[in-house]
C-alpha cells in the first residue's frame, strides 16, 4: 500500500468519524436545554421506529440469550447440586453485560442501518445538498434527533432486555431443574445490585450513542451511486457492532479498575 493510499485510509477511517462525533457533540450541546433545530414530528418518528417497533425483536432475542445462559451454566451447576445458582448467573450476566449488548446489537442491525439507508438515500436524491443551499446542517436536522432518540430509548430498551432474559432464565431453570419459582426469584433478587444495573444503563447510553453516529455517519457520506445505499448500510451495520464490541471491552476494564 503506498504512502497516499494510507494517509486516505487514516483519514477517511479515523479523522472523519473523529470530526463527524465532535460536530455531532457541538451540535446536541449548542442545542441545550431545548433549542434545537430539528422538526418535532421527525423526531416524534424518529423515536417511535426506535422503541415499540423494536420491543419484538428485542423481546425474542433476549428471551433466547437467558435461555441459552441459563442451560449453559446449568449444565455445569448440576454436576455439582448447585442448580440453584443458574438464578445468579443469569440475573448477573444479563445486568451487566448481555441485556446491554444483545440490545445494541440488535438496535445496530435494525436502527442503525435504517438510519442509514435513510439518509443515503437522501444523499442519492440531493436532498442533503439541498438543506446546505439553504443554509440548513444536516447534522442538526437529522443526526442530532436520532442520536438523542436511541439515547432515550436505550436504557428503557435496555430494561426491557433485561426482563426478558431474566424470563429466558427463568423458563429454563423452572422447566429444566424444577426450580420453584418463588426461589428462583428470591435468588435473583438477592444477587442483583445496583452497581449491575447502573452499568447496564451506562453501557445502553453509550451503545445507543454509537450506533446512531455509525448509522448516520455512513449514511450521509454514502457513494452516489445505485450501490451506494447498501453499501452504506453494510458499513453501519459492520462499524456498529465492531464498536459495540469494542465499546464493551472497554467498560469491562474500566469496571474492574474501579471494582464495579
Amino acid at each position: 500500500m503506498t504512502t497516499q493510499a494510507l494517509r486516505d485510509a487514516w483519514r477517511h477511517n479515523v479523522l472523519s468519524p473523529m470530526a463527524f462525533f465532535g460536530e455531532a457533540l457541538l451540535a446536541i450541546a449548542h442545542g441545550l436545554p431545548a433549542r434545537w433545530r430539528f422538526r418535532r414530528a421527525d423526531f416524534a418518528r424518529v423515536l417511535t421506529d426506535s422503541s415499540a417497533r423494536a420491543l419484538p425483536i428485542v423481546l425474542v432475542v433476549n428471551v433466547l440469550v437467558g435461555a441459552i445462559l441459563a442451560f449453559v451454566g446449568a449444565v455445569q451447576l448440576v454436576k455439582f447440586g448447585a442448580g440453584i445458582f443458574v438464578a445468579d448467573l443469569v440475573a448477573i450476566a444479563v445486568a451487566r453485560e448481555m441485556g446491554a449488548v444483545i440490545t445494541a446489537v440488535v438496535m445496530c442491525g435494525r436502527t442503525g442501518a435504517a438510519f442509514a439507508s435513510e439518509l443515503a438515500t437522501m444523499q442519492a436524491n440531493e436532498e442533503i445538498d439541498a438543506l446546505r443551499v439553504l443554509g440548513l446542517q444536516p447534522v442538526d436536522h437529522l443526526v442530532v434527533p436520532r442520536v438523542l432518540a436511541l439515547v432515550i430509548m436505550m436504557p428503557m430498551l435496555y430494561a426491557y432486555g433485561c426482563a426478558a432474559g431474566f424470563f429466558g432464565g427463568f423458563l429454563v431453570g423452572w422447566g429444566m431443574l424444577q426450580l420453584a419459582p418463588q426461589a428462583y426469584l428470591d435468588r435473583s433478587l438477592m444477587v442483583l445490585q445496583g452497581s449491575h444495573l447502573g452499568l447496564g444503563v451506562s453501557k445502553a447510553v453509550a451503545f445507543g450513542v454509537l450506533v446512531a453516529l455509525a448509522g448516520c455517519f455512513h449514511g450521509l457520506h454514502a457513494p452516489r451511486h445505485a450501490a451506494g445505499v447498501g453499501l452504506a448500510t453494510t458499513r453501519a451495520v459492520v462499524a456498529g457492532i465492531v464498536g459495540v464490541i469494542a465499546l464493551d471491552a472497554v467498560f469491562a476494564v474500566c469496571a474492574n479498575a474501579l471494582g464495579v
